[in-house]
C-alpha cells in the first residue's frame, strides 16, 4: 500500500491536470452576442440536470462535456485524426460549441470520446441515451455499430451492454449527416443561407447525451391519460423483458400522500379513479406524483417516478353559439407568443436549465398564458417547466419539404412523406404526457404541406384527447379544430365556423433594434414594423391589444403574438435575443394583456367603412391648400371614387378606385348620432402612413400598413369636436412601396363597467 499510494496521487494529479487543461483549452467563439448564462457553462458543468423528468430512475451518467470532433467529406471514412474538441451538446455551428463551423449537406460531422461505467451497475443493462441528434446518425461503441436513426428533434437509445469491453474505458464515435433545408427532411428554420426569418443550421447533438443502467426485465415507456369528465387517469408501461405473469403496480401521490393505487400486466391499461381530483390549469397547475414499479411476483425489479395533470381541452359554444377553446370545460381565452426557441449562444440548445426556464417565467409574468412553440421540440425539462408554470403549449411539428420532395418525383416524395410521418408520430409519443400540452400543429404557413386531411384523421385517431389545428396560417383545408389566420402585423377579423374555434395563429411583430443587442449591428435587422423608441412600440402595441380584445367580442379565440425574443437578425421581440432587454416593461404588458381575458367590449359601427358597404370619397392625389382637412373646406372640384382606394391585390383591401400615386388626400361628410357617454374609435385601413382629423382636429396618425381594419384610439382632441349631424372626416396617406390602400369608419366602443 505504501508503494501504491505515491501512484495513486500521481495518476490523479494527472487526470486533474489534463482536465483543467481540457477546460483551458475551451472557449466559446467570439464575434455575436451571447446571454448572460453562458459564463455559467464550462466543460465540467454543461446541462448537468437529469434531462427525463417524466420517467425518473435514480442512477444515470451524464456524457456532456468535451468530444473530440472532426467534419470530413460525406463519404470518406471515419478520420483517424480528430480536429479538435466540441462541447457537447451544443451543435457544432454555435459559439458554445467552442467551434462555430458550418458543415453543410456535402460533409459529414464527426464526434468521439471515451467513457467509464460505473462498477455498481455491473449485472445490469446499459442504455446510452441520446436527447436528439440533427439529422442522420450513426453510433459506434468499442467499434460496434449500435444505433442508426434519422430524426433531429426526438430521442433515441442504444442497449450497448454487448457492445462494452472488460476495460476501464469504452469509446464512443458518433457520424452525423445533415443537410438541413437541402433535404426533405423536418428542418424548421433552419437555412443554408440564413437571413430574415431563416436561421443557422444546427448540426450534430444538440440535447443532453447520458448513460442508463437497467433491469433485464424494464419499463421503458408510460402513457398517461386522464379523463376529469369519469374522474380517472388511465396508465399504461410498456416494458422490455418482461413477461405476461409479471405485474406493473401503480400509486398516485398528492405530494408524498398516497391518493389512489391499481395494477395492470406490463403495456396493459390501468384505470384509477381519482376522488375530488385537483385539476391543472393555468391558475393553479397541479400535478399529481407517480410511482410505477415492476413486479415480478413479490420483488420489484424496476422502478420509475413521473407525474401527471389532471385536465380536459376542448370546444365549447359560448351563448352566442360561437365555438370556443375550453380548459376543464370552462371557455378560456389564450393568448401568447410565438416561441422560437433560439440562443444566440447556442442555437437551439439553451446555455443552461436557468436559461430554459427563464423564457417561460418571463412569458408567464408578462400576463400571457400560452405558448406556441414554433417549429421546434424542446428538451423534456422545458415542457415539465410549462407544466409546473401553468401555461398552455400549441406545440408544432417541425416542418419539412415533403411537397417540394414529392415535385421532383413520385419516389422521392414518397420517403419524404414517410420519413415527416414517422418523425411526427415520434413526437407526439415522446410529448404525450405532459398536460401543458393542449395542441398539435402539423403544418406551419404551407411550408411542405401536404395530405392534409389524411394527416389530421390520423392525429385525431391516434391521440384523441388533443386539438389538431390542420395548418396555422395560409393554407387551410377546413378540417381539424381552429380555422387558424396569420396577419400582420396587425390581427384579422375572425370568421367563426359552426364547428372549429376562429385563432389568431401569428400577428404582430413589432420590431424595435436595441443597439449592443443585435445578432448583426446593421441595416438588415427588420420587423414586420419597425419603432426606433419604447414609447412608440408601446403605443402600437396597446393599440394591437384594443382590437384584440373587440375581436374576442366577435368570436376569436386565441392570438399568438410574434415573438418571445429577438431571433438572429428578426427584431421583433419582446425581448432582445441575448434577453438582457426587455422591449416593454413586463409589469406595464401584463396589465395590457390581462385586459384581454376581461369581459370584451361591445362594438357598433357608426359609420360604414367600405368593407362591406358602398361608401364614396372625395379624394385628389395633388397636393391641396392649407385647411384641407377642415370642416368648410371646398372640396367640390376633387374627384369623387368608391372606398376602397387603392391598388389591385393590397392584402385586406377590396379596391374600387384606383389609388396608384405616392399621396392621396381623402374627404367625406359622416352623418353621427348623439354620443352622449359613448367612446368613439376609428375602423381604419392604412397602407402606409397615415394622418386622419375629424372636423379638422388631428384624431390619429400611424404609420407602417395594415392587412385588415384596425381599431385605433382617437385623440382626446378629436373626441370633442364630435356631435350629433354632421361631421367631416378627412385622411392623408402616403406610400412608398408594394401595395396600397385606405380607408376608414368609425364604431361606438362600449367597455363593460369597472374595466
Amino acid at each position: 500500500m505504501r508503494l501504491k499510494t505515491p501512484i495513486y496521487f500521481l495518476a490523479f494529479a494527472i487526470l486533474m491536470v489534463a482536465a483543467t487543461l481540457a477546460q483551458a483549452e475551451w472557449k466559446p467563439v467570439e464575434g455575436n452576442i451571447m446571454t448572460r448564462w453562458a459564463k455559467n457553462v464550462s466543460p465540467d458543468k454543461v446541462l448537468p440536470e437529469y434531462p427525463r423528468p417524466q420517467m425518473v430512475r435514480k442512477e444515470w451518467k451524464n456524457l456532456n462535456g468535451l468530444w473530440e470532433y472532426a467534419i470530413v467529406e460525406k463519404d470518406a471514412p471515419k478520420p483517424t485524426k480528430f480536429q479538435g474538441d466540441i462541447l457537447v451538446p451544443f451543435a457544432v455551428e454555435s459559439a458554445l460549441s467552442g467551434v462555430k463551423k458550418t458543415v453543410g449537406e456535402t460533409n459529414r460531422l464527426w464526434y468521439n470520446r471515451t467513457f467509464t461505467v460505473p462498477k455498481e451497475w455491473k449485472g445490469q443493462r446499459v442504455l446510452l441515451h441520446f436527447d436528439a441528434v440533427d439529422w442522420d446518425a450513426k453510433v459506434w461503441v468499442n467499434d460496434k455499430e449500435v444505433a442508426a436513426h434519422q430524426g433531429g428533434f426526438d430521442p433515441f437509445t442504444a442497449d450497448i451492454t454487448d457492445a462494452l469491453n472488460d476495460k476501464a474505458e469504452q469509446t464512443l464515435v458518433v457520424s452525423v449527416w445533415d443537410p438541413s433545408d437541402q433535404g426533405p427532411q423536418p428542418c424548421g428554420k433552419q437555412h443554408k443561407n440564413p437571413e430574415g426569418i431563416w436561421y443557422t443550421p444546427v448540426t450534430g447533438i444538440w440535447k443532453t447525451v447520458w448513460l442508463e443502467p437497467v433491469p433485464a426485465a424494464s419499463i421503458q415507456s408510460l402513457k398517461i391519460v386522464p379523463d376529469i369528465d369519469k374522474g380517472v387517469v388511465t396508465i399504461s408501461a410498456q416494458t422490455t423483458g418482461a413477461k405476461d405473469s409479471d405485474e406493473v403496480a401503480i400509486e398516485v401521490l398528492d405530494g408524498t400522500n398516497a391518493v389512489v393505487s391499481g395494477k395492470a400486466a406490463p403495456g396493459k391499461p390501468a384505470e384509477l379513479k381519482i376522488a375530488n381530483a385537483k385539476l391543472w390549469s393555468v391558475d393553479t397547475p397541479f400535478l399529481y406524483n407517480l410511482r410505477v414499479t415492476l413486479k415480478q411476483g413479490d420483488k420489484a425489479v424496476d422502478a420509475v417516478d413521473s407525474y401527471f395533470g389532471m385536465r380536459k381541452i376542448s370546444l365549447q359554444k359560448d351563448e352566442k353559439g360561437i365555438e370556443r377553446l375550453a380548459l376543464n370545460n370552462k371557455i378560456l381565452f389564450q393568448y401568447g407568443p410565438l416561441d422560437q426557441g433560439w440562443w444566440p449562444d447556442g442555437l437551439y440548445t439553451a446555455p443552461t436549465d436557468e436559461a430554459l426556464k427563464f423564457d417561460i417565467e418571463m412569458t408567464k409574468k408578462m400576463g400571457f398564458n400560452m405558448i406556441r412553440k414554433h417549429i421546434k421540440v424542446e428538451p423534456a425539462r422545458w415542457y415539465t417547466y410549462c407544466d409546473q408554470l401553468g401555461i398552455v403549449v400549441w406545440q408544432d411539428m417541425p416542418s419539412g419539404n415533403v411537397s417540394e420532395a414529392r415535385k421532383k418525383n413520385a419516389e422521392e416524395g414518397k420517403k419524404a412523406a414517410a420519413q415527416f410521418e414517422l418523425e411526427l408520430k415520434r413526437m407526439i409519443d415522446n410529448l404525450q404526457n405532459y398536460p401543458s400540452i393542449i395542441m398539435w400543429i402539423p403544418f406551419n404557413e404551407g411550408w411542405g404541406q401536404y395530405d392534409t386531411e389524411r394527416i389530421v384523421k390520423w392525429i385525431k385517431e391516434y391521440e384523441p384527447s388533443r386539438l389538431v389545428n390542420n395548418a396555422s396560417g395560409w393554407t387551410d383545408m377546413h378540417v381539424g379544430d381552429l380555422r387558424d389566420h396569420h396577419d400582420y402585423p396587425s390581427a384579422g377579423k375572425p370568421q367563426p365556423e359552426p364547428n372549429r374555434a376562429d385563432v389568431q395563429g401569428e400577428f404582430g411583430g413589432l420590431g424595435l433594434p436595441v443597439k449592443g443587442h443585435l445578432w448583426k449591428d446593421d441595416s438588415k435587422n427588420w420587423g414586420y414594423r419597425t419603432f426606433s423608441d419604447t414609447e412608440k412600440l408601446a403605443a402600437d402595441y396597446e393599440r394591437l391589444m384594443r382590437q384584440v380584445h373587440v375581436f374576442i367580442g366577435q368570436g376569436l379565440s386565441a392570438a399568438v403574438y410574434t415573438q418571445t425574443t429577438d431571433v438572429e437578425v428578426e427584431v421583433n421581440g419582446l425581448m432582445t435575443y441575448d434577453r438582457e432587454v426587455f422591449k416593454f416593461k413586463p409589469e406595464w404588458l401584463a396589465q395590457v394583456n390581462g385586459r384581454l381575458y376581461q369581459t370584451p367590449p361591445v362594438v357598433t359601427p357608426l359609420v360604414h367603412t367600405s368593407e362591406k358597404s358602398d361608401v364614396t370619397w372625395r379624394y385628389t392625389t395633388t397636393k391641396p391648400a392649407d385647411g384641407w382637412e377642415k370642416a368648410d373646406f371646398k372640396d367640390a372640384d376633387w374627384k369623387e371614387g368608391k372606398g376602397v382606394l387603392g391598388t389591385k391585390d393590397t392584402p385586406g383591401a377590396a379596391v374600387r378606385t384606383v389609388w396608384n400615386t405616392p399621396d392621396v388626400w381623402t374627404r367625406r361628410v359622416v352623418e353621427l348620432p348623439d354620443l352622449t357617454g359613448k367612446t368613439v374609435e376609428l375602423s381604419l385601413l392604412h397602407d402606409e402612413d397615415a394622418e386622419v382629423y375629424i372636423n379638422g382636429v388631428l384624431a390619429a396618425e400611424v404609420k407602417g400598413y395594415t392587412t385588415t381594419y384596425d381599431s385605433v384610439a382617437i385623440s382626446a382632441e378629436a373626441q370633442k369636436t364630435l356631435k350629433a349631424g354632421k361631421n367631416v372626416l378627412a385622411i392623408h396617406c402616403h406610400q412608398t412601396t408594394g401595395g396600397q390602400a385606405i380607408d376608414a369608419g368609425l364604431n361606438a366602443i362600449e367597455y363593460p363597467k369597472g374595466k
